[in-house]
């Protein structure tokens, strides 16, 4: 009896003291720019932040884009001919459309030039209109897409962190995505 109770503060006294470093993530003032499946922050200045609910909320009205962000390596440029290249398959967010490799804290030219483009076909050039952005949950690149989506004049940006995790965990429908094409392919 005394060992199970012991036992009990000593896990009380573990996780109580880890909820804090959990919590206590700083946003940066500029871009992540490495260790992105990391613990984020809760919150992002200029920007609303929603869990699992609310987002579904907003996804269920149709009032927002959601674009997802999760990165997606590229088709090797040397494989030999006739080798077989199978993308990793993803699901999204029904809806949503896919704008890959830009959530890292530094984008070449090329594809600031994409996600803008990206953005603006997602919202029908309307700057005004709800963007949710996403990716996987503990994923600075939502984060930093987010940020950026703010910067090009998005007033009304919501950032979902939990992302599909979150999404799949709730028991919400998910459907297989293709990535909008990038400039290089």
């Amino acid at each position: 009896m005394i060992g199970t109770a012991v036992r009990f503060a000593l896990v009380v006294t573990i996780v109580a003291a880890g909820e804090p470093a959990m919590a206590g993530v700083p946003e940066p003032d500029g871009y992540r720019l490495e260790n992105y499946r990391s613990p984020t922050p809760t919150t992002l200045r200029g920007v609303r932040v929603v869990g699992t609910d609310e987002a579904e909320k907003i996804w269920r009205s149709h009032s927002a884009s959601f674009v997802d962000v999760l990165p997606r390596p590229p088709r090797p440029r040397d494989l030999p001919e006739g080798t077989l290249w199978r993308d990793k398959p993803r699901a999204n967010i029904p809806g949503s459309i896919w704008l890959p490799d830009t959530g890292y804290g530094e984008l070449a030219p090329s594809m600031a030039d994409y996600f803008s483009s990206g953005l603006d076909k997602a919202t029908d050039g309307d700057h005004a209109k709800v963007l949710v952005l996403y990716c996987l949950a503990d994923c600075w690149m939502s984060w930093n897409a987010a940020k950026r989506a703010l910067s090009l004049g998005y007033s009304d940006v919501v950032w979902y962190p939990d992302g599909t995790d979150g999404w799949l965990a709730a028991g919400l429908p998910v459907q297989p995505a293709s990535p909008e094409p990038r400039p290089d392919e």
